[in-house]
C-alpha cells in the first residue's frame, strides 16, 4: 500500500498560548512571540512510528519536503520520498499543492494539522483519495482524525490489512476571528473519504444541547463544595462551563480557560499555559473540565492551555470531570478520551472516573 504524508507546521501553533487557533500568518508570529513551539511533526512522526511498528520499517512514505513531511518521516525512522517542495515560509496553498501532488501516487494520504487543513485538503483532493488526520491543532472538530496519533498511524496499518472499509466524514470548523470575540460559529464545509474505524477515528462535534439550571447548579455546588481555604479552581471552555461558572457567579469567556477563587470571582480570565502553570504551582487549585459534545474529548481539543505542566502540578486527583446527564447520554457509550500530548499523562488518565452530572450525583465513566 503507497503511504503519503502532508503536515502543517504551524498546525496547534496558538493551542497553548491561548490564541484559539493558528489560522493566518498574524496569529503564527504572535504565537511565537508568546513562546509557542511547533508540535506538528513530533506528532506526525508518532502517527508514522506507529505505522512502522505493525508494518515494517521498510515503507516508503510519500511526502513534501522539510517541515511540510520529510523530516517527520525520517524522525519515525521510514524512507521520504519527496514529491513537492514547499516555500518558506510554508502556507495554505503549499498544503494543497503537495495534497495535489500526492493524490495521484497514493493509496492513503495522511495529514497532520487541524481543521484548517482538513479544509485545505478537502479543497484540494475532494473524495478522489482515502484519507486520514493526524490531529495536530487546535480545535478539530471534524471527524477526519485518529483520536490521537498513534490511533491514527493503527487506523492506517489496519487499511493497509485490509481491514476496514471507508466512509465519508464531515470537515468542519470554526470561524476563529469569532471565537477570539466571543462568538462560536461553526460550519459544514464538505466531506472526505477516512478508514472506518471507529474506535480509532473520533466522531464530529455537535453542538450543545439546553443545560438544566438545575443540573449546572448541582454541578456548581460540588465543585464549591470541594475547594478549601485559598484554593483555586481552574474552569476549562465550553458552554456547560460557561454555565456552571455563571451558576458560581463568574462571567467567563466561553471558549477560554479562566480560573475563579473558592468565592466564584473571576481572579483570571482566558489564560495560556505558561501562566496557568505559574498559577497552579504557586496555589492549591482544583481542575475542571468538560467533554465536548459528541466527541467526548475531555483533553487536548481546544483546551491545550491545560498542559501536561499544569495537570501534573494540581495532580490527577483533582482533575474533575462535569457533565449533565444528557450530555453523556448523547455519547451512546462511547468512552472519553484524552490526548494531552504526554502518553505518559494519558496512560495514568485512563480508567474509570467519576463525573459530576449534578447535586450529589456521579456516573461512573471510563476514559481511553
Amino acid at each position: 500500500m503507497r503511504f503519503g504524508l502532508v503536515v502543517n507546521p504551524v498546525a496547534g501553533l496558538g493551542g497553548r498560548v491561548g490564541l484559539k487557533g493558528s489560522d493566518g500568518a498574524d496569529v503564527q508570529r504572535r504565537a511565537r512571540a508568546l513562546g509557542a513551539e511547533p508540535r506538528a511533526a513530533e506528532r506526525a512522526a508518532l502517527a508514522l512510528a506507529e505505522l512502522r511498528s505493525r508494518l515494517g520499517a521498510g515503507l516508503t512514505v510519500r511526502t513534501a519536503a522539510g517541515a511540510m513531511g520529510a523530516d517527520a518521516v525520517a524522525a519515525a525512522g521510514l524512507r521520504p520520498a519527496v514529491v513537492h517542495e514547499p516555500g518558506r515560509p510554508t502556507t495554505p496553498a503549499d498544503t494543497r499543492a503537495a495534497a495535489v501532488a500526492l493524490a495521484a501516487e497514493v493509496d492513503l494520504l495522511l495529514f497532520a494539522g487541524g481543521d484548517g487543513t482538513a479544509r485545505d485538503v478537502l479543497d484540494a483532493v475532494g473524495l478522489s483519495v482515502p484519507v486520514l488526520g493526524v490531529p495536530t491543532g487546535v480545535k478539530m472538530h471534524s471527524a477526519v482524525f485518529g483520536v490521537s496519533p498513534r490511533a491514527a498511524g493503527e487506523a492506517a496499518a489496519l487499511m493497509a490489512a485490509g481491514g476496514t472499509t471507508l466512509r465519508d466524514a464531515e470537515v468542519m470548523d470554526l470561524d476563529e476571528d469569532a471565537v477570539r470575540e466571543g462568538r462560536v460559529s461553526a460550519r459544514l464545509y464538505g466531506h472526505l473519504r477516512v478508514p472506518d474505524v471507529p474506535v480509532r477515528i473520533q466522531q464530529r462535534k455537535v453542538g450543545g444541547s439546553v443545560t438544566s439550571p438545575s443540573s449546572v447548579g448541582g454541578i456548581a455546588a460540588e465543585l464549591r463544595r470541594r475547594l478549601g481555604p485559598g484554593e483555586a479552581l481552574v474552569l476549562g471552555p465550553g458552554g456547560t462551563m460557561r454555565a456552571v461558572a455563571a451558576a458560581l457567579g463568574a462571567d467567563v469567556p466561553v471558549m477560554g480557560v479562566n480560573v475563579l477563587d473558592r468565592d466564584g470571582r473571576l481572579v483570571a480570565a482566558d489564560v495560556a499555559a505558561a501562566r496557568l502553570e505559574e498559577t497552579v504551582r504557586e496555589t492549591p487549585a482544583w481542575v475542571a473540565v468538560t467533554p465536548i459534545g459528541g466527541q467526548g474529548f475531555l483533553l487536548g481539543r481546544g483546551n491545550q492551555q491545560i498542559s501536561p505542566a499544569v495537570l501534573r502540578a494540581v495532580g490527577a486527583d483533582r482533575l474533575l470531570v462535569v457533565a449533565t446527564e444528557t450530555k453523556l447520554a448523547a455519547l451512546g457509550g462511547r468512552p472519553l478520551l484524552v490526548d494531552t500530548g504526554d502518553e505518559d499523562l494519558d496512560r495514568e488518565l485512563t480508567g474509570h472516573r467519576p463525573v459530576l452530572t449534578g447535586h450529589g450525583r456521579t456516573a461512573m465513566y471510563p476514559i481511553r
